[in-house]
């Protein structure tokens, strides 16, 4: 039975224990590739679309809509279509045991670990193997290394892939020294060091599409491409209000609505969404951190056009029609910008599909 695949529940992120499929978007019989959508999947924090990574035809759906499944469970069957209906049945049965008795065991999701770059302790999430050359995500302000949550396993099938949390983000220190680009650049580039990797491609959103930027104007023998979503840095407009609204907001009351600003759809801002925000904001430390960004991405000064002058490898740009916090407007020194309809400033959450296209093409030789 080694041509029978397993289609499990997925780990979007590090703290995901489970799911809930609440639409299947494929049937018995139906035939899927790489990057197509399977399903529909509920979690505590946002819904996203599974897409395949698997080739074949579905020959079974092991779970029902509104099932919670547990992280690694699987919950279709693809096989080709001479495999028998027994060997498939079989399989079935294993995995609805399994999903009974709980011995469902997963060890897909992304290793933890810290480096420490310039006296501050760097935590990063790695995930996949291979011999291509390496990604490494970079979040925006406020954000973390599972803001990549949708992104980072599709394209971890053929490399390895570092998702890492910013000075003053996550589970990094929250010394953001004088809270420059040129700061948070050079952390970037350390974190290369420490790793071990000579070059990379970088993907980035928001204020961490800045971050990248200045490190491929820099050190631009390091950066094998660049896949930036809703970039800061490339024109006047930015939403002054959210930056400043998020780094004072100290109840549920007060975040909530500058979050529902981050999407085209304000309803995908779920409570433990905000309550998560909440808990990281009272970290030690957080306060001043934000503080001293929100004075850099507000700056008049904010502007890496020189620095993308100086790089002269593949870029690709996706970003969000309805974008509130950095405007598409900002886009018009740009080219292969693929502008998405319907999508906020939150394109790798809201369509990550898109966002892993313009990654894979800007990624390949």
């Amino acid at each position: 039975m080694s041509d029978i695949q397993r289609v499990t529940m997925p780990k979007w992120g590090l703290s995901m224990e489970s799911g809930k499929i609440t639409e299947w978007l494929v049937k018995p019989g139906d035939t899927i590739a790489d990057g197509d959508p399977i399903c529909e999947i509920d979690t505590d924090k946002i819904a996203g679309e599974l897409e395949s990574t698997w080739d074949g035809t579905v020959r079974a759906l092991v779970v029902d809509v509104n099932e919670d499944v547990p992280v690694g469970g699987t919950i279709a069957v693809v096989a080709p279509p001479e495999v028998s209906d027994d060997d498939i049945s079989a399989v079935v049965a294993e995995a609805r045991e399994q999903l009974a008795s709980g011995a469902v065991e997963d060890e897909s999701g992304p290793k933890i670990a810290t480096v420490n770059v310039d006296g501050r302790q760097i935590s990063y999430a790695s995930l996949g193997e291979g011999d291509e050359t390496p990604i490494v995500f970079i979040h925006g302000y406020g954000g973390d290394k599972n803001s990549w949550l949708f992104v980072q396993e599709p394209v971890a099938t053929n490399r390895v892939t570092y998702a890492l949390d910013l000075p003053g983000h996550g589970a990094s220190s929250k010394d953001v020294g004088d809270g420059s680009l040129g700061t948070l650049a050079r952390t970037v580039l350390g974190f290369l060091d420490e790793i071990g990797v000579s070059k990379a491609h970088l993907v980035a959103h928001s204020m961490g599409g800045a971050v990248a930027v200045t490190a491929a104007g820099h050190s631009p023998d390091r950066v094998a491409s660049l896949s930036l979503i809703s970039p800061a840095g490339f024109g006047p407009e930015i939403n002054s209000s959210y930056i400043n609204g998020f780094a004072t907001a100290e109840t549920r009351r007060e975040l909530k609505p500058h979050l529902q600003q981050l999407f085209a759809d304000p309803g995908l801002v779920t409570r433990q969404l905000i309550d998560d925000l909440l808990k990281y904001k009272r970290l030690d430390g957080v306060d001043e951190a934000l503080r001293q960004l929100s004075a850099t991405l507000t700056s008049e000064d904010l502007d890496v056009r020189t620095d993308l002058g100086r790089y002269h490898g593949k870029v690709a740009v996706v970003w969000g029609a309805d974008d509130k916090i950095v405007p598409v407007s900002n886009a018009s020194s740009l080219t292969n910008v693929k502008v998405l309809d319907g999508v906020g400033h939150m394109a790798h959450m809201e369509s990550p599909q898109h966002v892993v296209t313009a990654i894979r093409d800007a990624t390949s030789v």
